[in-house]
């Protein structure tokens, strides 16, 4: 078998209603589908997320075609080399946008072996398990939305079938954001996990301020308090709290995992495979942090990161995202995984388990 091309596209989905994190809004999503055809008529795909990014469309097509002619005529099996070929981190790669894209290809080199070979990936890369528990990522910031209508959704996301919930902070003031986590808790009640998000938008002083005041409330984890690259302040505001610090979802390769690990500046490790560089990256900080007993909670797309996260004994719970916060969810692919108990539950389909529902991405792509 041998790889015939490689190839980007990019796709934008306007959000149904703009909303807001701790250092961003968002009013649209963009997003790619990296590609990998073969001669034995196998295709795989990778996913590739780039929300308002300027020129992210175009850099993203152009950056893939430029990689192809590394590619073709390789077995797509050998991901490993095919990985160490385009990471190369004075050229391309390292902590930016190159590295995803390299990730990307991985993605669709994973999926092109459990095509051929018949098996979903959370076997062929280890078999831990066929279901995970998932938290639903929601609570984000929008105009009109109050603790009333935020309570409401957090309610919605139990009648969905979750166990968790994830909301988001560092928007509001530190007054606002505790009144906001007081409601949840009392909206979701004692027995559901309860998580909060600020996407690095606090400093550390605020960080323990925040941390001490919503104890009470008992969340499962304060995600992303500080800046991606503040390894020191994480493990300081972990010594000060006893709401355990999750963060990683902004890290690079197995070498940030590494430093974050070497830093303990975090209970929880949240790795993306779709920014990080792949699957192959991903495995490689899965087994650091096994090595040091740390849980694995991954961020992004569950379709993904389900099967990953379910290859690995340390792999805890991964993120789950609705149509309120994700205008893809429901279209995307041909078959979408469900949540019961709090749970998701793999199939036997091979690769991912999913395809990219044609029909639909179609209308929306930019380039």
């Amino acid at each position: 078998m041998k790889i015939t091309r490689v190839w980007a596209e990019s796709y934008l989905c306007k959000q149904p209603v703009p909303m807001g994190t701790g250092d961003n809004s968002y009013a649209e999503m963009n997003f790619s589908i990296v590609r990998v055809a073969t001669d034995a008529g196998i295709t795989g795909f990778g996913l590739l997320y780039a929300s308002n990014l300027p020129g992210g469309a175009e850099t993203i097509t152009a950056f893939t075609a430029g990689l192809e002619p590394l590619l073709l005529g390789q077995h797509p099996f050998d991901t490993e080399r095919h990985y160490a070929t385009l990471y190369r981190p004075s050229m391309m790669g390292r902590r930016s946008l190159t590295t995803r894209i390299v990730g990307a290809v991985d993605l669709a080199l994973h999926d092109i072996k459990g095509k051929a070979l018949g098996q979903p990936l959370w076997r062929l890369l280890g078999g831990y398990r066929s279901s995970i528990p998932a938290y639903i990522a929601g609570g984000y910031y929008a105009e009109g939305k109050g603790l009333k209508e935020l309570a409401a959704e957090m309610e919605s996301h139990l009648k969905f079938g979750a166990t968790g919930v994830k909301m988001k902070i560092g928007r509001a003031s530190i007054k606002e954001d505790v009144a906001r986590v007081a409601a949840v808790r009392a909206a979701v009640g004692p027995d559901i996990k309860l998580m909060v998000d600020s996407n690095s938008a606090h400093t550390l002083p605020e960080a323990i301020e925040f941390a001490r005041r919503i104890e009470e409330y008992e969340p499962y984890w304060y995600e992303d308090p500080l800046g991606a690259d503040n390894y020191r302040g994480h493990a300081e505001l972990q010594r000060t709290t006893r709401i355990p610090v999750a963060t990683g979802e902004n890290e690079y390769t197995r070498y940030g995992f590494r430093d974050l690990i070497e830093h303990q500046a975090a209970q929880y490790l949240c790795p993306d495979a779709q920014r990080m560089g792949g699957a192959t990256e991903f495995m490689k900080a899965c087994a650091l942090a096994a090595a040091h007993d740390i849980p694995i909670a991954t961020h992004g797309n569950a379709e993904i990161h389900a099967q990953l996260a379910c290859a690995v004994p340390n792999g805890h719970i991964i993120e789950f995202y609705r149509e309120n916060s994700d205008p893809t969810w429901g279209y995307l692919f041909d078959e979408y995984l469900t949540l019961k108990d709090g749970k998701v539950h793999l199939s036997e389909r091979p690769g991912w388990g999913v395809e990219i529902n044609e029909d639909w991405v179609r209308r929306f792509r930019v380039a």
